[in-house]
This record gives C-alpha cells, sequence and structure tokens, in this order.
C-alpha cells in the first residue's frame, strides 16, 4: 500500500486550529496553495458526502468528520496524473489536529494511503509536496 504522512506544529490553540480545518468547503487556511475550492455536491462542507473540487481539478469526498477526535477523512475520487482516477485506486486522506503538551499549541496530522500502483513513487512526491506546502501554509495563516 503506497501512503505518506505529514505533521507540522501550529501555535494555536487546537479548537481554533480545528475550527480552521474542519468544513471541506473552506481551505482559506492554506490560501497559497488552495487557490479555489468549489462546492461540487448537495451536501454541505460539514457532512459527510460533501464533494469539493479543488484548484478546478482535484474531486474530493468528505467520507468521515468527527469532531470529538478533531479528524476527517476523504477520498480522492479524480485530478490530474499521477492521481487519476486511472491511475490510483482507493486514495484516503486524513487530517488529525491534537493539542499539544501544555495546550498552548496543535499538531496537525496529514496523512494519505492508497492501493499500490505503478506510479506509487509520483503519487508518494506529488501529496507530500501539496501537504507540506499546505501545512506551511496553515501555519503562516493560522
Amino acid at each position: 500500500m503506497g501512503k505518506t504522512y505529514q505533521s507540522i506544529v501550529i501555535n494555536a490553540p487546537v479548537e481554533d486550529v480545528w475550527r480552521a480545518v474542519r468544513d471541506f468547503h473552506d481551505m482559506s487556511y492554506a490560501p497559497n496553495v488552495f487557490t479555489s475550492v468549489e462546492d461540487a455536491g448537495d451536501h454541505p462542507g460539514d457532512e459527510v458526502g460533501a464533494v469539493r473540487i479543488l484548484n478546478g481539478a482535484f474531486v474530493e469526498t468528505l467520507l468521515e468528520l468527527d469532531d470529538e477526535g478533531r479528524t476527517f477523512c476523504y477520498s480522492i475520487d479524480d485530478g490530474p496524473s499521477p492521481v487519476s482516477k486511472d491511475e490510483v485506486k482507493d486514495y484516503v486522506g486524513r487530517m488529525r489536529v491534537s493539542p499539544t503538551e501544555g495546550g498552548a499549541s496543535t499538531l496537525v496530522e496529514w496523512s494519505s494511503s492508497w492501493e499500490p500502483c505503478e506510479s506509487d513513487e509520483a503519487v508518494y512526491d506529488f501529496c507530500h509536496g501539496v501537504y507540506v506546502a499546505a501545512l506551511d501554509d496553515m501555519k503562516k495563516s493560522l
């Protein structure tokens, strides 16, 4: 199975960070990475089944939202190479937000997994780069 994992510590309380990331249709926490987010479904951004289109290219669906555990999971249903539906199967991303010791800052973990494929390395490189850039942007904006 292909997978990637990234994390960052944000100098803000966990409640503030969770509030900023939990709405699947709002990615304003990383404005330099996600320049457009289109609501493409019948569900609001805080409801399982919500669909978004990122940067006019990535179609993603919210699979799970857990306010108590401060996590959400989503699928990438289609996108450009190397994460197109013809190249990658069962892509699931997960974001988890948790307080650091003392509670003054927040650990944000962003991971993903997918079925093994011919382009595992390309998928890893692509997704890792996007997530690192988005987390760095999040740190600056929050």
